[in-house]
């Protein structure tokens, strides 16, 4: 009977293992499917800010678009050309002024999709076996002693 004993515990031993294994497969899992659903927000974020970004674009243009016809119109009705002198720089510096804004915006969008970017440093999980496997060891050493001695 005392030789069951250390089989016993090495059975033991054994099926804990592979319950911790079993366990760790479906932690993996979980895992997974909560990085692909966080993926898929993240994607939906980042089109939805692209999406944000092509409408103040459009916008922006339409509305330098308009500045500028009515800035040409009050000039022609002034009796300048618009092309020249004045008219022209003042059309210059309203196209720098959307072009700034333009580029202000870029760089907002840029910095919101990098602050919704996940870490490649984050831990993803992977290492849930090993450290399940290194909890066991010491139980198995244990029960792997036992039936040498």
């Amino acid at each position: 009977m005392a030789a069951l004993a250390p089989l016993a515990t090495l059975a033991s031993t054994g099926f804990g293992v592979y319950a911790q294994q079993q366990q760790a497969a479906q932690s993996r899992a979980q895992q997974r499917a909560q990085v692909e659903i966080q993926q898929q927000a993240e994607a939906a974020r980042q089109e939805q800010l692209q999406l944000q970004q092509q409408a103040e674009a459009r916008l922006r243009g339409e509305r330098l678009a308009r500045t500028l016809a009515s800035t040409r119109a009050r000039l022609a009705a002034g009796g300048l050309s618009a092309d020249d002198g004045s008219a022209a720089a003042v059309q210059a510096g309203l196209r720098a002024d959307a072009a700034a804004g333009q580029r202000d915006s870029d760089e907002l969008f840029r910095a919101r999709l990098a602050s919704g970017r996940a870490s490649l440093l984050n831990p993803d999980g992977s290492l849930t076996t090993v450290s399940s496997l290194l909890r066991a060891l010491p139980s198995f050493g244990n029960s792997v002693r036992s039936l040498l001695d």
